[in-house]
């Protein structure tokens, strides 16, 4: 008989289905996060305004890596009887809750490492624009103020009012992670966005 024997395609689900297309949509944009971040935005002198704290960061790699080992190990180890194609399937199409922890212990693991890597010189500016990190920019004149807010989760941060026709401010840094203090932070920056004047009383620049 025609056919006989012979597998369906219907019966396995493609690499990119149903089943794991789910898992590929959040990784991609997180992917693509990460490679955003790591581009060198300028290659003009630059003065640093502020730095980050070593110890929380280093802090957060390690918890974010026990976590993405301890998540994988649980979904491995059930199976390991049946050798190590069993385990990384079971890693990477395994339960679904435990994946998406998995992506976010990944982008915590990521993100701390980023910022460990950019802690000497967060915030600087070149003479024409601000830069945080490796992923944000400003042109200097567009600065009118630095303010401290709290976000979502209640973390106190500097931020930025820009001169965009928006009511939004933009995110700095947040105060638990920043090296220094945050007065001396609004005092560069405003310094570094409208010059001697801009700087106001009693506040020392870095």
């Amino acid at each position: 008989m025609k056919g006989v024997g012979r597998p369906s395609r219907k019966a396995s689900p493609s690499f990119f289905g149903r089943f794991a297309g789910w898992r590929f949509a959040v990784a991609v944009p997180i992917y693509r996060a990460m490679k955003h971040g790591e581009r060198t935005i300028t290659n003009r002198p630059v003065i640093v305004i502020a730095r980050l704290k070593a110890k929380p960061l280093l802090a957060g790699q390690l918890v974010a890596a026990l976590l993405l080992a301890g998540l994988a190990l649980g979904q491995a180890w059930p199976v390991r009887a049946d050798g190590m194609g069993a385990m990384l399937r079971a890693i990477l199409f395994g339960d679904a809750v435990a994946t998406a922890a998995m992506l976010a212990a990944a982008y915590g693991l990521w993100t701390c490492r980023r910022l460990w890597r950019q802690r000497a010189r967060y915030i600087f500016h070149d003479g024409a624009r601000l830069y945080r990190g490796g992923d944000l920019s400003w042109p200097l004149e567009s600065i009118r103020d630095v303010v401290v807010a709290r976000g979502g989760a209640g973390v106190p941060a500097l931020r930025l009012v820009v001169d965009d026709d928006s009511e939004v401010t933009r995110p700095l840094v947040l105060l638990p992670l920043l090296d220094g203090s945050a007065e001396a932070v609004r005092g560069g920056v405003l310094f570094a966005a409208t010059g001697m004047r801009g700087v106001p009383s009693g506040v020392t620049v870095n």
